[in-house]
């Protein structure tokens, strides 16, 4: 790919990431909060004048029920910039928007993400997109109906989840594992980019997956990427680089000079993706106060549960 095209898809997705400004059309009230909000902070903020893209987490989970296409089609309306969302296959190679393994899988409750069982990419389309998503009435959407129910004017970010295999390896790879690792996500990341090319949306993939990433860019080099990840900035930022992704996801905890760092004060990640172009998001946010941390501390992105998050 040349550099020029690159520098194009880069400056499409942080030219994007500045559209918190067009969110007065959601309405003229929370426009006028936000500027003055935003002008009582610009002179700690790193980002003085602009606030960070809301980025819907599976479209508002906090909210909605996650990754359906009434997540998807709510969180449009309530704002949201770009809307995230999982992929995965199932048994028979439909591409679904959802998140886990396993369909009755989910931790922290007595009840499973659905009334179904199995894991998804072993599972009958019929049976997965039939299954009730947290006892809502929605069931488990395909791409293509999520897609369909978002404006062409939200940005989406499809988080490459998981290509149908228990064999699949996270985090930064190399010879012989990563060309393994490849072959997995060759066919499923081919059928997720051609979807997505069927709709007029801006699109941002992403994923905790190196090979994924980087089969994105042997398919569709002019889409932009993201790698994912919640430790090791040094690994992330090396990923990052290989495949000179246009963002960066970490974690939130690992933006320094916030309340919420972990041991990151030795690297920046917001100056450092900033100085070389990139834009950076980070998840998953939850609160008005993370949200108005990480904005003074400059990250472009906030991927969050709930909406009414904007500093």
């Amino acid at each position: 790919m040349s550099e020029h095209t690159r520098d194009l898809a880069r400056r499409r997705l942080l030219q994007g990431s500045g559209a918190a400004v067009t969110a007065a059309a959601f309405g003229s009230t929370a426009a006028a909060r936000e500027g003055t909000e935003t002008k009582e902070r610009s002179d700690n903020s790193r980002n003085p004048g602009r606030s960070p893209s809301i980025i819907a987490h599976r479209g508002f989970a906090g909210t909605y029920p996650e990754n359906t296409v009434a997540a998807a089609r709510n969180s449009a309306r309530d704002g949201a910039e770009m809307i995230e969302i999982d992929v995965v296959p199932c048994a028979d190679g439909e591409v679904v928007v959802f998140h886990d393994d396993g369909l009755s899988e989910r931790q922290g409750g007595d009840r499973g993400l659905t009334d179904a069982e199995g894991l998804v990419w072993e599972t009958d389309c019929e049976t997965v997109l039939a299954a009730e998503v947290l006892e809502s009435s929605q069931t488990v959407p395909t791409l293509h109906e999520v897609l369909k129910a978002v404006p062409p004017s939200v940005r989406i970010n499809i988080e490459l989840k998981n290509a149908g295999s228990t064999e699949l390896v996270a985090g930064n790879l190399e010879g012989e594992e990563l060309a393994e690792q490849e072959e997995l996500w060759r066919p499923f990341v081919r059928d997720v980019l051609a979807i997505a090319d069927e709709y007029r949306n801006e699109i941002l993939v992403s994923s905790f997956h190196e090979a994924a990433l980087s089969i994105t860019r042997e398919v569709d080099p002019s889409i932009p990427i993201a790698f994912l990840f919640s430790d090791d900035l040094e690994a992330g930022l090396e990923v990052t680089r290989e495949y000179d992704a246009e963002a960066i996801h970490p974690a939130f905890e690992l933006v320094s000079g916030t309340p919420f760092s972990e041991g990151t004060d030795d690297v920046d990640i917001v100056d450092a993706a900033h100085e070389e172009g990139r834009e950076v998001n980070v998840w998953t946010v939850q609160t008005w106060y993370e949200a108005t941390q990480l904005a003074e501390a400059g990250v472009d992105g906030l991927i969050a549960d709930y909406p009414g998050l904007r500093c």
